[in-house]
This record gives structure tokens, C-alpha cells and sequence, in this order.
């Protein structure tokens, strides 16, 4: 879904470009396994919009730059790097601020263009990447590893068990931040005979 703005091919007056954002999850994960559920990230509370200018080096697997608005001071923008799993509603908005686009060029921005995005979103790229990011699949989390499985997801909601490298696996936990598989079965309920 894209901000509401003209039909066609009209640019909206005082838009500087388009860039894809998305909220801070309302539950994160984090610690062992992934089993200390919190409330947003260290430096953005849950919901909060983050910027995400288009990747132009590499932060890390599954790891994005942001810009937002910090949890400790709600009135300048600050760019950090944040997990892609902490992130969810992904779309594309116009960017209109010139304290925004300072922040999103980083040590690019040249101060005789301060109206001037150096690396900027199309509005059909950053909807591509919007779309591909909220998909409905669940990202998949096995035991004793604290990131999600790189190359495998699974339907929403997640099957009772799956087969990975000839392994089965067990659903353990399914919660708003993916499915979290075990090597151990579930417990078997005990009925006492009558």
C-alpha cells in the first residue's frame, strides 16, 4: 500500500521523492533462541516509522540502515541499523522534509542541495521491495539458533512439523515474530484410563 496522494502521474507539491518505511514491530525478540520478547528496539519504540534508504553497502544478513525518530529524543532524526525482523507494515511515502532528506543521504548530502535525495527510491521500486518484504509467509526459527532461517519460511499458519536436511523439526512456539521449530518433540499429554 502506497500514501494517499494524486492518481497518475502527478507529483504531489513539495515532494522531495519516495522511500520505503515501515513500523518497528510491537514485539521484538532477542537473547537465547530468541525467547526475551520486548517492546520495540533499544533506540525506536514499538510502531514508530523508520525510513529505509535504498542498501548502498552491506550492514549485515537481514540487518537494514534507518532513519527515525529516537526513543530518547523524539525531535531530530538518527540513523542506525536495525534487524529486518524487527520491522513489519512495510510501504512507500513521500519524503517532504529537509531534515529527513539530510538524514537518509548521511555523508553524502551535499549542503548546496539540501532539497536533493543523493540515492533515492522509485516509487515502483520501493513498492516491489514493500510487496516482497510483506509477504505472508512466516520466517522460521530453530533451536539454538538466534536468527531466522535464511533460505526457508512457511505458511501462516505454520505446519505441527517440517523436514529441513532430512531433520524433523517441531513446532515449539508460533507468535507474531515467526514460528519457532524444535529437534524435541512436544511432550505427550498423559489421560489417566478410566
Amino acid at each position: 500500500m502506497t500514501d494517499t496522494g494524486p492518481a497518475g502521474e502527478e507529483t504531489p507539491d513539495g515532494l522531495l521523492g519516495w522511500c520505503l518505511v515501515a513500523n518497528v514491530a510491537r514485539e521484538t525478540t532477542h537473547g537465547e533462541s530468541g525467547l526475551d520478547i520486548q517492546h520495540g528496539t533499544k533506540h525506536f519504540r514499538a510502531g514508530a516509522l523508520l525510513w529505509l534508504p535504498p542498501v548502498c553497502w552491506d550492514p549485515g544478513w537481514g540487518r537494514w540502515p534507518a532513519v527515525g525518530r529516537h526513543r530518547g529524543n523524539s525531535r531530530r532524526y538518527v540513523r542506525m541499523i536495525v534487524r529486518a525482523e524487527d520491522l513489519e507494515n512495510f510501504r512507500v511515502k513521500g519524503v517532504y522534509s529537509e531534515a529527513l532528506v539530510r538524514s537518509l543521504n548521511g555523508y553524502d548530502h551535499d549542503p548546496a542541495a539540501p532539497r536533493t535525495l543523493q540515492n533515492p527510491w522509485t516509487r515502483e521500486r520501493a513498492q516491489s521491495w514493500a510487496d516482497g518484504q510483506n509477504g505472508h509467509r512466516e520466517p522460521l526459527f530453530i533451536e539454538g539458533h538466534p536468527y531466522a532461517h535464511p533460505r526457508i519460511s512457511v505458511p501462516n499458519p505454520p505446519p505441527e512439523e517440517i523436514q529441513i536436511d532430512g531433520e524433523t523439526l517441531h513446532l515449539a512456539h508460533y507468535g507474531t515474530r515467526g514460528a519457532r521449530y524444535s529437534r524435541t518433540p512436544p511432550p505427550v499429554e498423559w489421560i489417566p484410563e478410566p
